[in-house]
């Protein structure tokens, strides 16, 4: 989770005036600070008020356990997890009692991002009628152990223009689903692209659940080191592998490997190979943008980007390469005894051969799990130059992003 939220496009909480602390010589306010604000998030769910009979507020919506001592009641609230995909966002509340005939009155917070049309309230399975959102829903009764409330709101996508009047920041927006703010993924790039149209749903659309599937990482190992196939800045590399997550690091070195039709049908990577196969390769931070044969970026999916995945030319059983479609017996090489940084290129199996076969093993990959995935609430937003992924703000660590996009229709 992200403390410190910087609101520049293109940036990222790893790097600031003093970046990360470290384990023995740096200690500021912010080190307690962020460990008190992460405590609130158990503390400000319920608020207890006394009164006959006793009231009990229930501000945020977060699976939990109260017992309530003042009205002799547990409350219990569990939430349906939730996806970009999603319409609603469904909670549920137990109520045991433990002693008989206790009447209390429960508030229940109606959040002001949901909808009138579609929030809905259920007692044992009675329609409660119509909430209003921003408002509370009371109920005072005589709670017993078998009391169950269910509450059901419409979650959508929505823009809110940025804090500032001065017309050169007109067109600022950032992205919201709900209580989440989206962050695009982004190194500085902020500019994104609505059309003619006055519906979100036009520039923005959730990512299928299954495109977690057609998520891959490809590997070597030169000098003893681990090494990954990443796109950065237009560029493929090889990098070091990242020791850890959270970083765009990770990010650069995830694809998403799918045919050419876009069909979220496609095998599940993770127990199979994707070898016999002929795909197209799109940069994770890049949705909607393939890698060509000729090592470009392009938005254009055609059969110029398409590459064969064949048994790895060095003869391993696990491992693949990666053949142009374009150009049959000419693959993705690396080099021989390489460090990070270096650059793929293409060689064609005939100048392979000439030079007895050495850098047969530069031209094959294992195929691993991905670095990284998409994150439940996660969608694509139009963009002027390119396509930007979003996901929650929240969960975010060290990428780079932006909150606030230059809309422009």
């Amino acid at each position: 989770m992200i403390y410190m939220l910087p609101q520049a496009p293109g940036h990222s909480k790893a790097v600031s005036y003093h970046g990360w602390g470290t384990k023995y010589d740096s200690f500021w306010c912010c080190y307690g600070t962020g460990i008190e604000s992460f405590s609130k998030l158990g503390d400000s769910i319920y608020f207890e008020e006394k009164g006959d009979p006793p009231a009990l507020n229930i501000i945020q919506y977060i699976p939990s356990t109260y017992n309530w001592k003042a009205a002799g009641l547990t409350v219990t609230q569990q939430i349906k997890t939730l996806s970009s995909s999603d319409q609603y966002l469904q909670i549920s509340f137990s109520i045991s009692a433990n002693t008989s005939g206790q009447t209390a009155n429960i508030n229940f917070r109606i959040p002001s991002w949901t909808f009138a049309d579609g929030a809905g309230a259920t007692l044992n399975g009675k329609d409660l009628g119509s909430i209003s959102p921003g408002s509370f829903l009371s109920i005072t009764k005589q709670w017993n152990s078998d009391d169950h409330l269910a509450l059901h709101f419409p979650i959508r996508l929505r823009t809110e223009a940025i804090k500032d009047d001065r017309l050169e920041y007109a067109s600022l927006q950032a992205v919201l689903f709900g209580p989440f703010v989206l962050a695009g993924l982004s190194t500085g790039d902020w500019d994104a692209k609505a059309g003619n149209g006055s519906a979100i749903s036009d520039w923005i659309a959730a990512v299928p659940p299954a495109h977690n599937s057609q998520l891959v990482t490809f590997t070597q190992v030169s000098n003893g080191k681990a090494f990954v196939l990443s796109s950065a800045n237009g560029t493929l590399t090889m990098q070091e592998r990242p020791e850890v997550d959270g970083t765009d690091a990770a990010i650069h070195a995830t694809f998403r490997a799918h045919p050419q039709e876009d069909s979220t049908e496609l095998h599940d990577i993770y127990s199979t190979t994707l070898t016999g196969t002929s795909i197209l390769l799109e940069p994770f931070d890049l949705p909607g943008t393939v890698i060509t044969n000729n090592l470009t970026l392009s938005a254009q999916k055609s059969s110029d980007s398409l590459f064969n995945i064949v048994p790895g030319l060095d003869g391993n059983p696990n491992s693949v390469s990666l053949e142009l479609g374009t150009k049959p017996g000419c693959f993705l090489v690396t080099g021989t005894n390489y460090s990070a940084g270096t650059r793929i290129e293409v060689n064609c199996k005939s100048s392979l051969e000439s030079i007895g076969g050495i850098l047969e093993q530069a031209a094959s990959f294992s195929q691993t799990d991905p670095l990284r995935q998409y994150h439940p609430i996660s969608f694509v937003a139009k963009g002027v130059a390119r396509n930007f992924l979003l996901e929650p703000l929240y969960s975010l660590r060290d990428e780079f992003y932006t909150v606030y996009f230059n809309v422009r229709v």
